[in-house]
């Protein structure tokens, strides 16, 4: 299967603390340190955990103490929080007060609830919590973030998080820019139980049914487990690999052409470059003389951009016609957005 460009997008540290991994970044500095090396190295979405949890007001400024530095040299970064949890259960201000900065464009919605723990010494799950999210919680996540104008990335942990995913994609409600990740879980799952659907291509299969025309992008991750390595996972799809690392297929943008390499390749990127520089300087223009216009570009179409644009720099390792007709095909879509709004 054919497939545009991905974007990928690295989940940094996740509830991992020095003694799971000294090497995993907790404090600001590293934070910083360590999104902008990711960054560098191709991600386009950096997904962290905070340490402060509470008071809403203290857990943004916590965030904004390590995502600062690295605005200040990459102003383009997409990083985005997690949840935060209070004496009263989950809390979401945090994130509304994030996008209040104009920083923020990307948050988070769970569009459900399960079971999460570990298992006795016979195997049977035991302790841990249930993740709940209401429906009435969902719909506030949800609105916040179409008031906000960000685009929520949705974790799917089992089948009815996407049906409820599902509603509001058909009742035209899903914020602008949403992204969907299936989570699928090894045994071992997240704390040492499964949850939702075992790494199959079959629960693959199960999850894209449900997903049907929509046209919304999304991801595959393997909770214990490598998504590369799993039954049916070179799908032509998004992907997670590692402690948590994202490829999202960008809709819209497969161009099938053979292997022709040489001058072809060249020329194909060549104009791929010309088509999304072109762009990058109309988004520009746009964001100066009417911000509020520019709010309304499609975000996933600009996810697609930002993975085309890295493939642009490297347009001369291209190894064939078709990975450079993806640049100009991606690029293509984001120009026929910018133009719908």
């Amino acid at each position: 299967m054919e497939r545009g460009p991905v974007i990928i997008e690295a989940a940094i540290n996740g509830n991992r603390t020095k003694e799971h991994n000294p090497n995993v970044p907790r404090s600001h500095e590293e934070l910083a340190t360590d999104t902008l090396e990711t960054l560098a190295a191709g991600a386009s979405i950096i997904h962290n955990h905070g340490a402060v949890f509470g008071d809403p007001r203290e857990v943004a400024e916590d965030y904004l103490a390590g995502w600062l530095p690295v605005f200040a040299e990459r102003p383009d970064a997409l990083l985005y929080p997690t949840a935060n949890f209070t004496n009263g259960g989950l809390d979401f201000e945090h994130l509304h007060l994030l996008a209040e900065t104009g920083l923020m464009k990307v948050s988070l919605c769970d569009p459900g609830s399960t079971n999460l723990g570990g298992v006795d010494a016979d195997g049977i799950p035991n302790a841990g919590i249930v993740y709940s999210n209401s429906y009435d919680s969902i719909r506030i996540q949800m609105e916040q973030a179409s008031a906000d104008r960000v685009g929520p990335s949705l974790a799917i942990y089992e089948p009815a998080f996407m049906r409820t995913t599902m509603l509001y994609w058909k009742a035209g409600k899903l914020p602008v820019g949403t992204m969907i990740k299936f989570y699928l879980s090894t045994d071992r799952g997240y704390m040492g139980a499964p949850f939702g659907l075992p790494p199959t291509r079959l629960a693959l299969d199960a999850y894209l049914e449900m997903l049907g025309d929509c046209p919304v992008p999304w991801a595959l991750s393997v909770v214990g487990g490598d998504p590369v390595e799993a039954d049916g996972a070179s799908t032509g799809t998004g992907t997670a690999t590692g402690v948590g690392v994202n490829l999202f297929l960008s809709t819209g943008a497969s161009a099938g052409v053979g292997a022709a390499t040489g001058i072809a390749a060249a020329v194909g990127a060549a104009i791929g470059a010309a088509i999304g520089l072109l762009i990058g300087a109309v988004v520009s223009a746009i964001q100066i003389a009417k911000p509020n216009v520019v709010d309304g570009i499609n975000q996933t179409a600009w996810y697609a951009y930002t993975s085309s644009h890295k493939l642009m720099n490297e347009w001369a390792s291209s190894t064939g016609f078709g990975k450079a007709l993806f640049e100009v095909a991606n690029a293509v879509v984001i120009l026929q957005n910018i133009l719908s709004f």
